[in-house]
């Protein structure tokens, strides 16, 4: 059977370049980056020019980046670090609904403690107003927490005004760039962001590791104890062969990026294009905000996303109904009902998210599947009247 993955907002392919640049690092250079002798030494130069290359994808300087484990480490280090090392005895943080839940739950976990927190409304495309931030802001604020790119719907967060708020008000600014980095160019001064978390496995890197961007002279509480591995910031041995392997990714989304993401924007527009075309009703969801290239966010009514899911893969495609972290949940996406959709339409969505190796091939056939897979579905629904035919 031909098999298609539309499901690269969940993870990706690990690209070739990156395995080979990793390898080493799993064999012979077996170094601890903290030794000072050569074994080590080799490993430590692996890990500075990954961090270089990390700081050229996000325009910073390379010893504002620390690797982590990936985008919800660096996303809970930033959130419960910044707060932690505010001042003052009251404290309250702003983010918005449609934050992922690694977003989300250490915000939820903080206000359990005593922190106030404020989740902004959306808009019918998913974007947080500026303006509802600067009005939520308080003299106890101490950070502004919001994604660059949503990762259900693709849809591309005003991020620039926003920062130009937080440092008016000085108020730490952290954004989740787990969705973003390697599909569109970052760059940490022209957004005006203090923290930034990204993660290796959403553009071709391997599992398991990521990086905080840590603008120089924001305060922020380590998580852990134990060493001084990354300028004190996370104690810990460095997983050499992860790092170089994030490093190489991160190289290869910066050199590739305008390209691909155009090819990319071509494939789900043309997606989107022939599946609206051919079922109906059907609408993309944060179709008229800024949206990554490669997502495509599709309510199909009167079905169950799940089954569409199941069904679609017993023909070959992977695809999903939302972000992986959450599947298996009862409750319709957070994400769809912060933008208003009625809980039945949220569950009757499908996410499909292309990638590198994603071909014109595949769009054909997804375009000849999907449509039928629908209908049958429908059929069984007690909801569904099918059109009459003229």
């Amino acid at each position: 059977m031909k098999r298609i993955y539309f499901d690269h907002n969940a993870t990706t392919p690990m690209a070739p370049e990156v395995l080979a640049a990793m390898l080493p690092y799993l064999t012979e250079e077996f170094g601890n980056a903290s030794s000072i002798h050569a074994f080590g030494q080799n490993a430590r130069e692996a890990v500075e020019e990954a961090r270089a290359e990390v700081a050229a994808l996000l325009g910073a300087r390379a010893a504002e980046i620390m690797f982590t484990s990936g985008g919800t480490e660096s996303n809970n280090h930033a959130i419960l670090g910044a707060v932690a090392a505010a001042p003052g005895k009251t404290k309250h943080i702003i983010t918005s609904a449609i934050e992922h839940v690694a977003v989300l739950d250490p915000c939820r976990a903080l206000a359990t403690s005593g922190v106030d927190l404020t989740i902004l409304p959306v808009d019918r495309d998913g974007l947080v107003n500026p303006q509802d931030v600067r009005l939520a802001i308080r003299p106890e604020t101490v950070l502004i927490t919001v994604m660059i790119a949503n990762n259900e719907t693709g849809t591309i967060e005003p991020i620039e005004e926003i920062g130009k708020i937080a440092a008016e008000k000085e108020i730490v600014f952290h954004a989740d760039a787990v969705q973003a980095a390697g599909k569109i160019p970052i760059d940490v001064e022209k957004l005006g962001v203090d923290l930034l978390s990204i993660s290796a496995h959403k553009f071709c890197g391997p599992k398991g590791v990521g990086a905080l961007y840590i603008r120089k002279g924001t305060p922020l509480n380590p998580l852990l104890y134990g060493g001084h591995s990354e300028r004190d910031r996370r104690p810990g041995t460095e997983d050499v062969a992860a790092i170089a392997g994030l490093g190489k990714a991160a190289e290869m989304a910066r050199v590739g990026m305008h390209e691909e993401s155009e090819r990319v924007r071509r494939l789900r527009d043309r997606l989107e294009r022939g599946l609206l075309e051919r079922v109906t009703p059907s609408w993309v969801n944060g179709g008229q905000a800024p949206r990554v290239p490669n997502t495509s966010n599709m309510t199909f009514p009167f079905i169950e996303g799940e089954a569409m899911v199941i069904a679609l893969d017993l023909k070959g495609i992977a695809c999903s109904t939302g972000a992986a972290c959450s599947s298996g949940a009862v409750e319709p996406s957070h994400v769809l009902i912060a933008l208003g959709l009625a809980p039945e339409d949220a569950r009757a969505t499908l996410r499909l998210s292309l990638g590198h190796q994603t071909t014109e091939e595949e769009i054909d056939f997804a375009l000849e599947t999907i449509p039928p897979v629908i209908e049958r579905l429908r059929l069984l629904s007690p909801t569904y009247k099918k059109p009459a035919i003229a």
